[in-house]
């Protein structure tokens, strides 16, 4: 868990209210408040997302709990001022001097490839901001060269804010998203390939590791154990459709030797 030790100022213009804090690490980091104006459960989205994309190996930026004390609120007149409360909020790592995904960039990307993984990850938690919101897909050039990075998955469960009773009808349902930047990669830019390593990885994980996953939720953040009950078999049945889900993906893949034989 990281500690807070100084409110920098709020940062972009999200529901949320993002805010900059500077943590013990040294590092700067893009914090969500316990009293966001979609409530705790944004939170708990955030978390998941992003222990799960460490185990799927996705291009998110490191990601973690952050603790703010009361000190640190004093030292703010916008957190007194926002009721802020002291606790667990969380935190992704501030990665500066960034664009947002444009054609001519993703093209100039060594690390495309890995947006396979993150298409899946959206579909298997029906993460349609993604494609929505164009701010959610950035790209920073790095020593070894432009890297994309996906950010922000607040808005996982189609809405952000669910329920038991969401989950269990959302769990077996199969929908392809490929508007906008996903329907640019699919036919520009993915392989069927691509896909293969992150659905092996999903179908890897077992039921102790998505138990593993849901308990680590701070308590603050998803009291209710009827939902965290039912967040485990959600994560339990996508694992199982990881496999279809990404064909259903590759379907809509180009066929380039098909289209060699027709001419």
């Amino acid at each position: 868990m990281l500690r807070a030790i100084r409110h920098l100022g709020p940062v972009g213009l999200g529901v949320t209210s993002p805010q900059l804090f500077r943590a013990g690490d040294g590092q700067v980091y893009v914090v969500k408040l316990q009293n966001n104006r979609l409530g705790p459960k944004i939170l708990a989205n955030e978390y998941l997302a992003a222990r799960f994309g460490v185990l799927m190996g996705l291009c998110f930026p490191p990601a973690d709990i952050i603790y703010i004390d009361e000190p640190v609120l004093r030292q703010s007149r916008w957190l007194r001022r926002s009721q802020v409360t002291p606790g667990p909020h969380f935190a992704c790592r501030y990665l500066p001097d960034t664009r947002y995904v444009q054609r001519r960039l993703l093209e100039r990307a060594e690390n495309k490839s890995e947006l396979a993984g993150v298409m899946l990850f959206d579909h298997m938690f029906f993460n349609l901001d993604r494609t929505y919101n164009r701010r959610n897909l950035i790209v920073r050039r790095e020593e070894t060269g432009w890297r994309v990075y996906a950010i922000d998955n607040s808005h996982l469960f189609r809405r952000g804010v669910w329920t038991a009773d969401r989950l269990i009808k959302l769990a077996s349902r199969l929908i392809v998203n490929y508007r906008r930047s996903y329907g640019i990669l699919l036919k520009h830019f993915l392989t069927p390939q691509d896909f293969a390593p992150f659905v092996a990885r999903v179908q890897a994980l077992r039921d102790e590791q998505l138990t593993t996953l849901v308990d680590d939720i701070p308590h603050e953040w998803l009291p209710d154990p009827v939902e965290r009950q039912a967040l485990v078999e959600f994560l339990q049945r996508r694992r199982d459709l990881a496999g279809e889900i990404a064909n259903r993906l590759i379907r809509l893949i180009p066929d380039v030797n098909r289209r060699a034989d027709k001419n």
